[in-house]
């Protein structure tokens, strides 16, 4: 027995498949761009510059970058600053020193706790760069007023101590993120700025030596890369002098997040 379909019938069964098909992808496509990621390296050979989750190519989409240019011998030194654990002043010393200019991601609450650190910083020609205002995963930030909220409140706060508008530079909390945090952040027309180098320096009670840190930097620095450092570790303040010394030695020489997102 066969069942004759009419026409109209046809059609009708025709168009829902494209709806179920497009209905399908469309999902994908907003599952794959609210798949939360942890930004992380993979080092193949020593000298050279790792990959990363993404592509330059890929985060250059959204304005996004976590490497430089690796034909040239330069570097980006930036800084992740929750809160101050007493060793800025002697990270903004040698850097004076060696007449380095960082970038500081800094948390509202550090610009709200201590306002004339974040003067000093500035006055010292350094970008101030935006980490949110209480360091929360922001992959959970579904929606732009949420994102706007962690945001927003840190520009403000920038500008009530410094009297300038912050420069528009933003680095995930812990490295965490999505597409749509990507996506929303350069609406804001913001620049996300992950890294190509970085070691374990974050835990108070654990301090690497400071051998071992000097080794780890040392053994994957490369032409272009975004170097991350935590301002809250003692071994960092202590070794920055010697960390500069070193890469200048070798030839690097150190940039800004300007320069390498303008060129």
């Amino acid at each position: 027995m066969f069942l004759v379909l009419n026409k109209k019938t046809i059609i009708l069964i025709i168009l829902s498949l494209i709806l179920v098909i497009f209905i399908t992808f469309a999902c994908k496509q907003y599952i794959s761009a609210a798949k939360t990621t942890n930004w992380g390296l993979g080092f193949t050979e020593k000298g050279k510059a790792p990959t990363g989750n993404a592509s330059s190519e890929e985060l250059k989409k959204y304005n996004a970058y976590f490497l430089g240019n690796t034909n040239e011998k330069k570097l980006y030194l930036t800084f992740d600053a929750g809160y101050e654990a007493g060793y800025m002043p002697k990270i903004l010393e040698t850097l004076k020193k060696h007449n380095v200019k960082a970038t500081f991601f800094v948390v509202g609450t550090l610009i709200k706790s201590n306002p004339e650190l974040i003067k000093q910083i500035d006055n010292d020609g350094h970008i101030i760069g935006n980490h949110s205002m209480h360091h929360p995963n922001m992959s959970k930030m579904s929606t732009m007023e949420d994102f706007k909220n962690e945001i927003e409140p840190v520009e403000a706060l920038y500008k009530e101590v410094t009297g300038k508008d912050m420069q528009k530079y933003y680095r995930p909390p812990q490295g965490i993120y999505n597409e749509t945090n990507l996506e929303m952040a350069n609406e804001l027309g913001y620049k996300t700025i992950f890294w190509s180098l970085a070691y374990v320096d974050w835990y108070q009670d654990n301090q690497p030596s400071h051998e071992e840190a000097l080794n780890k930097i040392m053994s994957r620095i490369h032409n272009g890369a975004i170097i991350l450092l935590h301002s809250t570790s003692k071994t960092n303040s202590e070794i920055l002098d010697t960390l500069l010394t070193k890469l200048e030695n070798e030839g690097y020489t150190f940039s800004t997040l300007e320069e390498l997102c303008n060129n």
